[in-house]
């Protein structure tokens, strides 16, 4: 049912906790099921992500895709960071069955919610992020993955 990948990443998550004074904070959940999501920055005079914690309430996939969006924007710029789908977390993660595809919109969702985050406490604009969800259930009748 779940790939070898995902269930490293349930079992040995990276990034879990939080980050003190963060650079910005995204929390985003999924009323239908239950799983929250919050995803902590701290971003450089560069505008380069150098940390990144999360911490999840929420299903083995839930944890899973909130790990490998952390990998997947550590380290990158804001714009690289802004690129990254839930596709392509489920990519990295060798798919999700079709009833967790939802737990990486989750994690799209709580990147885009952190740098919105930190755009709003810098009095800056971040080319091509809008306002993100708090309940992505909104989200999900609305988009097809």
């Amino acid at each position: 049912m779940y790939s070898e990948k995902v269930m490293d990443h349930f079992n040995n998550p990276r990034n879990v906790g939080e980050i003190e004074n963060p650079s910005g904070v995204g929390t985003v959940g999924n009323a239908k099921c239950g799983d929250i999501m919050r995803m902590y920055f701290d971003i450089d005079e560069q505008g380069v992500i150098r940390d990144v914690k999360f911490k999840t309430f929420g299903c083995g996939a839930a944890v899973a895709t909130s790990s490998m969006a952390t990998e997947l924007v550590k380290g990158k710029t804001i714009k690289e960071a802004l690129e990254v789908t839930n596709k392509a977390v489920m990519e990295a993660l060798d798919g999700l069955p079709p009833v967790k595809v939802h737990c990486s919109l989750l994690a799209e969702e709580a990147i885009h919610a952190a740098l919105w985050d930190y755009a709003q406490k810098n009095h800056i604009v971040i080319e091509g992020l809008k306002e993100p969800v708090n309940d992505i259930s909104e989200k999900e009748e609305d988009e097809e993955y």
